[in-house]
């Protein structure tokens, strides 16, 4: 290869890797981070990897008790189709009250079964998200007790039912 034929061969190269069309830029600023709970009522249904919640943006509570309306009408056809149903039994009268973060729901013929039940899990996870929206608590603080036929169980939290 001649001198100038190597010279041009290496402006050729040092060209191609100069100019591949990406200018600099500066650093660009992607704002805030994501921070706090997402807005509005999430409710849980049972599915086969455990309870999973879904979002009910345009519903709001002022009370617990509303939730269990909530639960009790099921998921939508759409959110059926995705494999999520309700496994609270619907004959059964609910009511809950909190107190700084815990709240007691009082369920008077509702079997208590393992802690890792559905049923469980769908009503800590959907009280404990109502609590947080109502008055403020944090969410890894809210406890879930729940009174039904053979006693008292818990407090449970929510995370204790979702899978990582």
């Amino acid at each position: 290869m001649t001198p100038a034929r190597a010279a041009l061969t290496c402006c050729v190269l040092a060209l191609a890797a100069t100019a591949c069309g990406i200018r600099p830029t500066d650093v660009t600023d992607g704002g805030t981070a994501p921070s706090g709970i997402s807005q509005g009522m999430r409710v849980y249904f049972a599915s086969d990897r455990g309870p999973r919640g879904v979002a009910r943006p345009d519903m709001t509570i002022d009370q617990l008790d509303d939730v269990f309306k909530l639960l009790l009408s099921g998921p939508s056809p759409a959110e059926r189709d995705e494999g999520l149903s309700n496994v609270l039994p619907t004959e059964v009268r609910y009511s809950a009250t909190a107190r700084r973060g815990h709240v007691t729901v009082t369920a008077p013929h509702y079997a208590l079964a393992s802690p890792q039940n559905q049923g469980t899990g769908q009503l800590v996870c959907t009280l404990a998200r109502a609590e947080v929206l109502l008055h403020g608590t944090r969410p890894d603080k809210v406890q879930v007790s729940i009174v039904g036929e053979q006693g008292r169980a818990g407090p449970y939290q929510c995370q204790q039912f979702l899978v990582h």
